[in-house]
């Protein structure tokens, strides 16, 4: 049955999670996590939050959706990029296998997909490119990026002309951030559409049509600033109401 597409439909928003170690309650263990900063941003810019563990990983969930969140969190493992990990480099192989999974069939079927800090270095794995696994090491004087354990940083950055940065967030903007790697080679197919003074890439984008933003900060963390999210979930709105259309206009020539 199709779904009707109003301006008030709340599109399905996929978000991958963490699988760990977690407590609630009197319990301790193995849990699917995310934290809630996701789920509010989700939710107040008009969608609705659908929870994807990396476990049971089945790529035609996309189907299903409107729009895919890729979300934060450890380091991809640099096997996914052909390198050797540095000493710092804490990965988790399984979400990096899901969220690759998940990131390429977004993109083969064209649903709008939003990767946010470890989530754009996953787009640009998932797509032939490489990462700096410590920032530091090329420039020893950016500490900005990840002031402490559990304390974001701020970054300010420029946008590309034209590009979906500049469009919803103008021709300069700052984010809270939390990271100690960066984008190095850029995949063909992605272009870079912010970054910081210093040069390190904030924003990433498809050279093709279709709504694809990877950012390297972390928009979630600003509820007071949901651009972003908004201009994500307005395009996830669209995806749908194109395909109700376009099912619709086949039924009625069969």
């Amino acid at each position: 049955m199709a779904l009707n597409v109003s301006d008030s439909y709340r599109p399905r928003i996929g978000l991958t999670t963490y699988y760990q170690q977690a407590a609630w309650g009197v319990w301790q263990a193995d849990a699917a996590v995310l934290p809630g900063t996701y789920v509010q941003a989700v939710v107040a810019a008009g969608g609705t939050p659908v929870l994807l563990p990396p476990v049971g990983t089945d790529p035609t969930v996309v189907e299903l959706l409107d729009g895919l969140i890729i979300a934060g969190g450890s380091d991809v493992d640099p096997e996914q990029y052909g390198a050797e990990p540095h000493e710092l480099t804490r990965s988790q192989p399984a979400r990096d296998s899901h969220d690759i999974t998940l990131t390429r069939a977004a993109l083969a079927t064209g649903l709008p997909l939003f990767s946010i800090c470890r989530g754009a270095q996953i787009l640009n794995v998932a797509l032939g490119g490489s990462l700096i696994q410590h920032i530091p090491d090329v420039n020893p004087q950016a500490t900005q990026y990840q002031p402490a354990p559990g304390v974001f940083g701020d970054v300010g950055f420029t946008t590309k002309p034209g590009s979906i940065s500049e469009d919803l967030l103008g021709p300069s903007a700052s984010a809270p951030c939390y990271h100690h790697q960066a984008m190095d080679r850029i995949a063909d197919g992605l272009c870079v559409t912010a970054a910081a003074q210093d040069g390190t890439i904030q924003a990433l984008e498809t050279t093709t049509d279709g709504w694809v933003l990877g950012v390297q900060f972390h928009p979630e963390q600003n509820p007071d600033d949901l651009r972003l999210f908004t201009g994500f979930i307005e395009a996830a709105r669209n995806y749908r109401k194109e395909r109700t259309e376009n099912t619709v206009d086949v039924h009625q020539h069969v």
